[in-house]
């Protein structure tokens, strides 16, 4: 992190600005937004200036950059921009500075200087900066317009009247985990919403309502069953994003990407009970009855489950527990392993000239054996997908033949779909245990087999590299 973002209150202080353009009249304008009193040195100054001037709201010192004409100020700058059209000047203007100790922006080279400036939204009091380092001020503006679209016109009413009754909910409601997901049904019901559409006096009632009702005996706890996806943190459904944002506890399996875990609150508990063949992180009954005692104390738990939770996930076993406990649970759908990495790697599933049906097939049984129905997969017009098959490719690949799949039938092997890492070994029934074997492939995969295999080379438009 080349730049840490902070945000300073600057009301009644001294802000130096060297410069008198277009580049110094934005400078100067964003830090009387926040209530600094601004100084401009600067021979001339433009129209916005100008009018600043007549307005009192900035001081105008009319010379060129005299470092002796600073006496005066010298103890009381809080910070120096430089933004004159001159690099010389700018770079004696980020020497002075930096021989006071005083924070510099300059304006023209992000480098010379201690500061940059965001691109801002202002909804007071909330307040979003967004930057690139200076690096691409297209990218920020992009971003900031994202985030103005994203934020309500009235969300700093809704500030305030969380700010209003702060103290009030947090002598009600001791607990800190209590007191955030209380926090977190204002901001997203009626309440929140209402003071959203600019009715505050409505927010502030039903607050108080929901104050007054709170029964600090009660114990809310919720489970939430959400398929992760094939790595792809863009992949996860906006409803996905949100809950993950809002758990307390957090079980997760070795699936899930790193990335979707860094989107969980920071003081979350995260916990890994991950399963890898004949390695179970945590047996299955023990997770089971994890996810029952958090929710039953009160904790939002968050049971976080690679690809979707209802396909080869053991979703349904852990919410028929779940359901015999009398624990409330939401369900999030994911993007299952054989959709995102067949997209990913340009094979569709099913194709009206190839293939008319798609079936998913668990490559190990719950005996880990591959005792599977192969006469019934043993057709040309359809689409296999196997799940966990990676141990028992040869096994697969020889079953199939011997019940009259053609030999010459394609199939891709994809390694860690739709991440960084991706890789797609193509190959046949009769070619691809050896092909495996030379290439040292890896788990998590997944094998498509079908002649939709081959329309990979010319539909492939994901580059993991």
């Amino acid at each position: 992190m080349e730049f840490l973002p902070l945000f300073h209150k600057l009301e009644n202080k001294i802000c130096l600005v060297v410069g008198g353009g277009v580049i110094a009249s934005r400078r100067a304008h964003i830090l009387l937004q926040a209530g600094a009193d601004v100084t401009v040195i600067s021979p001339e100054i433009d129209d916005n200036l100008a009018s600043s001037v007549e307005d009192s709201k900035l001081k105008w010192i009319r010379s060129t950059f005299d470092v002796d004409a600073l006496d005066h100020l010298l103890d009381r700058i809080f910070l120096v921009v430089a933004a004159t059209d001159n690099d010389s000047v700018n770079h004696a203007v980020a020497q002075f500075a930096e021989d006071h100790n005083i924070p510099v922006n300059v304006a023209s080279d992000a480098s010379r200087g201690d500061v940059i400036f965001p691109s801002i939204i202002d909804r007071s009091p909330v307040i979003a900066a967004v930057a690139s380092g200076s690096k691409s001020p297209v990218i920020s503006r992009l971003l900031r317009g994202t985030l103005e679209a994203a934020l309500p016109a009235h969300i700093g009413k809704l500030t305030d009247i969380a700010g209003e009754f702060r103290a009030k909910v947090k002598e009600k409601i001791s607990d800190s985990n209590r007191r955030r997901a209380f926090w977190e049904r204002f901001f997203q019901g009626p309440a929140g919403a209402a003071a959203l559409a600019n009715d505050a006096q409505t927010s502030r009632e039903m607050l108080v309502d929901a104050l007054e009702g709170f029964d600090p005996d009660v114990h809310p706890g919720e489970v939430y069953l959400i398929g992760a996806g094939p790595g792809d943190p863009d992949l996860l459904t906006l409803k996905a994003l949100r809950l993950i944002q809002q758990a307390d506890v957090v079980f997760y399996d070795r699936l899930v990407s790193q990335p979707i875990l860094d989107m969980c609150r920071r003081d979350a508990k995260l916990v890994n009970v991950g399963k890898a063949r004949s390695d179970h992180t945590v047996p299955q009954d023990q997770i089971n009855q994890l996810l029952v005692e958090y929710a039953q104390k009160g904790h939002r738990v968050l049971r976080l489950k690679g690809g979707d939770p209802f396909i080869f996930g053991r979703g349904g076993e852990e919410l028929e527990e779940l359901a015999a406990s009398g624990v409330p649970f939401q369900i999030v759908p994911g993007i299952t392993a054989a959709s995102g990495c067949a997209a990913y790697s340009g094979i569709p599933l099913t194709h009206r000239d190839y293939s008319q049906s798609v079936r998913f097939i668990t490559g190990h049984l719950k005996n880990d054996t591959c005792d599977l129905p192969w006469h019934e997969y043993a057709h040309e017009n359809q689409t296999l997908v196997f799940y966990m098959g990676l141990v028992g490719l040869p096994i697969i690949c020889k079953q199939l033949i011997a019940h009259g799949m053609r030999s010459d039938m394609p199939m891709a092997l994809v390694q860690k779909g739709t991440t960084p890492d991706q890789k797609v070994l193509l190959g046949t029934l009769e070619t691809m245990p050896e092909l495996v074997q030379s290439n040292e492939i890896k788990p998590p995969t997944l094998i498509i087999i079908g002649e939709v295999v081959r329309l990979h080379d010319q539909l492939a438009w994901y580059r993991a590299d």
